[in-house]
């Protein structure tokens, strides 16, 4: 059935319903007002003020005769009757044949006078009963009466000009109110009836109409809705909106600011907890994770990318899988690739975009809003890589921003956004003291914070090097031949430079990790004072306490003396330089014992961290109040790098290179 087709008929059933409604209604009306009228109730209201009206037109009438003289009438109460006794004293015979002639002028004017005898009259009746009865003493006088002849009065009113006096009584008015009512009543009947059959009418129609829709599916039909486009996307995003709400820990009715200032245990804080651990077997099984990120805007996503499953050959050979803390059954979006993605990172000026560099030199660009191929990706050319991608990074401001990806032929490159058909520039890394080839094979990569131009890079031979993307004061684009930091016998695996956050600036501090099973950490040097002749440069600190290969290191990003490192042991370690260089002050296995490769801080707040292992899951731990800093924390690093250094001044400051900020 249609969906036009269901709206009809949903149409025509509320219409029914409103007309059963309506005459039930007139139904339950037209009963209770029978059972008053059997009950003894009498008329109504309306009845009784027609039978009033027509009794008053009516007794108004008889009260005058056809000689204009007032006759003596119940229908006019308090009219006097002539032969009444007078209430005036001494006055027998002039009042006699005053009161006659009064009276025949009241007949002349008493139909003027018809309102104000209906008045007076009341009053007369008051007057008589209130007063007290007088018997004159009467006695006999001749008295020659004199008749003056009387001027006429003429007098206006606007209701005897205006009132309209019929000439001959209507006596059937009643009967034909009756006769008016009747027929009002027989025509509300007989709509009353005609609604009924029309609703009866429609009511058997759209009965009918609804028998011959709603019908059982053939198996046919089940299977082409089941697998048509429109309804497995309608349950692919309504089923993730219920999982979520149900996998949602938050308790509505509880009141968290109950208890909240209570006094918490001393060891609470001092280990860290796992959340969750993302894996799904229809895209995860035999598969490692190759890089992780946490989403800038949104800071419950995530995104591992995936290298190939070769046991399923259908699949596609690199996958990112975008998790979501309320959703942990299953991946929000998964995009496919052609390679294996090897990096991959959120834009941070973009929340919907996904950035991923595969095993055979592919930029893909990826979008939540579209499906799951990438929108945008860059040719397979000599224009743009032709290796393994193992690093990117997306540097700039909101307005003006690049993404830097570098591969392992010595290839950087700088990208737009909207335009992945060629990269914007490429610098090829090249250094003379390599005997078979000048190539820097980079497997990491990174910018110190607000630099846009200078970066450092590791390399497959275990060095360290600085580079430039343009030509700058004393330096040249490419390349520094002449700085080397040298310190890993093997190729190092990941690079972070110190974030820069707090009241002292310590970014020009950088760890670096190798398969050489140690963590170094360096001081990178000032680009003031470039150097002219070979000059390598030593780490200040080496942590040596790992088991395995150290695959990856962070700094944490809002506490000065806290990083995290990855290894191949499966083990996480949370190191605390204020409070110890030679051992961590966390150290957990994490899953199964296999490698973790990479590790990242969610860019929020710093108390959770996700980790990538081999074995396909996605680990996220929270490390708890261990992530909040002291105020004291940055003086007491600044102590700890010149401990470690050996040669720092009085107030804790490494040489001239890490500097306070003032007002910062």
């Amino acid at each position: 059935m249609s969906d036009k087709r269901r709206a009809e008929i949903e149409a025509k059933r509320q219409k029914l319903n409103e007309l059963r409604k309506a005459r039930a209604e007139r139904q339950r009306a037209d009963t209770e007002r029978r059972m008053s009228e059997a009950s003894g109730a009498g008329p109504s209201t309306a009845r009784r003020d027609v039978d009033d009206l027509v009794n008053s037109l009516l007794g108004s009438r008889r009260g005058v005769d056809s000689a204009g003289e007032l006759t003596p009438s119940s229908s006019v109460p308090g009219t006097p009757s002539l032969g009444q006794g007078s209430s005036f004293s001494g006055q027998s015979a002039l009042s006699g044949r005053l009161s006659r002639q009064s009276q025949s002028d009241f007949g002349s004017e008493a139909l003027s006078l018809g309102t104000t005898l209906a008045h007076s009259a009341t009053d007369n009746v008051m007057e008589r009963t209130m007063t007290p009865r007088f018997v004159p003493d009467l006695i006999d006088v001749e008295q020659e009466l004199f008749e003056l002849p009387q001027k006429e009065r003429v007098i206006y009113n606007k209701e005897v000009q205006t009132m309209s006096i019929e000439t001959e009584p209507s006596l059937d008015i009643e009967e034909e109110i009756r006769e008016q009512i009747l027929r009002e009543k027989e025509r509300e009947l007989e709509a009353e009836r005609a609604r009924a059959k029309e609703l009866e009418d429609e009511s058997v129609k759209l009965d009918k109409e609804i028998e011959q829709e709603i019908r059982e599916l053939t198996e046919e039909e089940k299977l082409s809705v089941f697998t048509s486009s429109e309804f497995l996307d309608f349950v692919e995003q309504s089923s993730k909106i219920v999982e979520r709400a149900l996998n949602d820990n938050y308790d509505y009715i509880r009141d968290y600011t109950v208890g909240a200032e209570a006094g918490a245990d001393d060891s609470e804080g001092k280990r860290v907890k796992r959340i969750c651990a993302f894996w799904d077997e229809r895209h995860c099984k035999n598969r490692s994770i190759t890089d992780v990120d946490w989403s800038p805007k949104y800071p419950e996503l995530s995104c591992a990318s995936y290298n190939k499953n070769t046991a399923a050959l259908n699949e596609p050979d690199g996958i990112v899988a975008v998790w979501n803390l309320h959703l942990l059954e299953r991946p929000e979006f998964v995009f496919h690739s052609q390679s294996d993605v090897l990096s991959v990172t959120f834009s941070p000026f973009h929340p919907n975009l996904v950035f991923g560099g595969t095993y055979s030199g592919q930029i893909l660009l990826w979008d939540t809003r579209s499906k799951h191929l990438p929108v945008l990706k860059t040719p397979l050319s000599a224009a743009g890589h032709t290796h393994p991608v193992y690093a990117m990074q997306m540097v700039g401001t909101q307005n003006a921003h690049n993404l830097i990806t570098s591969s392992t032929d010595g290839l950087v490159c700088s990208w737009l956004v909207d335009m992945l058909a060629q990269p914007q520039e490429t610098l090829e890394l090249v250094h003379a003291g390599h005997s078979k080839t000048g190539e820097v094979a980079i497997t990491t990569l990174d910018f110190p914070d607000n630099e846009t131009t200078t970066f450092w890079v590791g390399t497959e031979e275990g060095n360290v090097y600085q580079a430039n993307r343009y030509d700058r004061a004393g330096a040249k684009a490419g390349l520094n031949q002449y700085d080397i930091y040298r310190g890993h016998s093997g190729p190092v695996m990941g690079i972070h430079f110190h974030p820069l956050v707090g009241p002292v600036d310590f970014s020009d501090l950088f760890l670096t990790c190798s398969v050489d099973w140690t963590v170094k950490l360096w001081r990178a040097k000032s680009l003031a004072k470039p150097s002219t002749a070979v000059h390598p440069v030593t780490p200040v600190y080496s942590f040596d306490e790992a088991d395995d290969y150290v695959y990856d290191v962070k700094w944490h990003p809002s506490h000065p003396a806290l990083f995290g490192t990855a290894d191949g042991s499966g083990k996480f370690l949370l190191w605390n330089l204020n409070q110890d260089t030679e051992v961590p002050v966390v150290s957990t296995s994490v899953g199964t014992g296999r490698a973790i490769n990479k590790i990242q801080w969610d860019s929020k707040d710093g108390r959770r961290t996700a980790l990538g292992g081999s074995d396909g899951k996605l680990y996220v731990y929270d490390i708890g109040d261990m992530a909040i800093p002291r105020e004291s924390e940055w003086t007491d690093m600044q102590r700890t790098v010149s401990g470690i250094v050996g040669g720092g001044s009085t107030n804790g400051v490494i040489d001239g290179d890490s500097r306070v900020l003032a007002g910062r």
